[in-house]
């Protein structure tokens, strides 16, 4: 059974981050599943340290941006929206080229709150990052 409100566009998503960090780190979201959002992201000048490898803010960007859009294709649009609360993340894998991938699930998708989980792997499929994101579930201004 799906989780997601509606329909969700990949392209409408991807193409709201033109003028976002999304965009400026080449983070774009691939495919929609039954129960999770999957998405990517180049390892490259845009997103590497001063030491060469991936730097842990844009993994933590990549992982933010999925809890997010998961988070807002589960709810009614009309209604409600989805802000990040919390983030953390736990940095296993240096990665200095090429993409990665990731993929975010809801843990628990409550009234007021969802908590998400996003893995981040290499091109070989091997773990980079594991990330748990808290979202907040918030009227539409209209609402008020």
């Amino acid at each position: 059974m799906s989780i997601w409100f509606g329909e969700p566009s990949l392209e409408w998503a991807n193409s709201r981050g033109e003028h976002a960090l999304i965009r400026a780190l080449g983070i774009e979201m691939t495919e929609i599943t039954e129960g999770s959002l999957k998405g990517r992201m180049p390892v490259d000048h845009r997103t590497r340290q001063p030491a060469g490898v991936l730097h842990g803010g844009a993994s933590v960007a990549l992982a933010e941006t999925l809890a997010s859009w998961g988070a807002s294709f589960t709810v009614d649009p009309a209604q409600y929206y989805c802000v990040g609360m919390e983030i953390n993340a736990n940095h296993v894998r240096p990665v200095s080229e090429g993409w990665v991938h990731a993929e975010a699930s809801p843990i628990t998708r409550g009234r007021t709150t969802q908590v998400w989980d996003i893995r981040i792997t290499d091109e070989q499929g091997r773990l980079v990052c594991v990330s748990r994101c808290t979202m907040a579930v918030l009227p539409t201004p209209s609402q008020y």
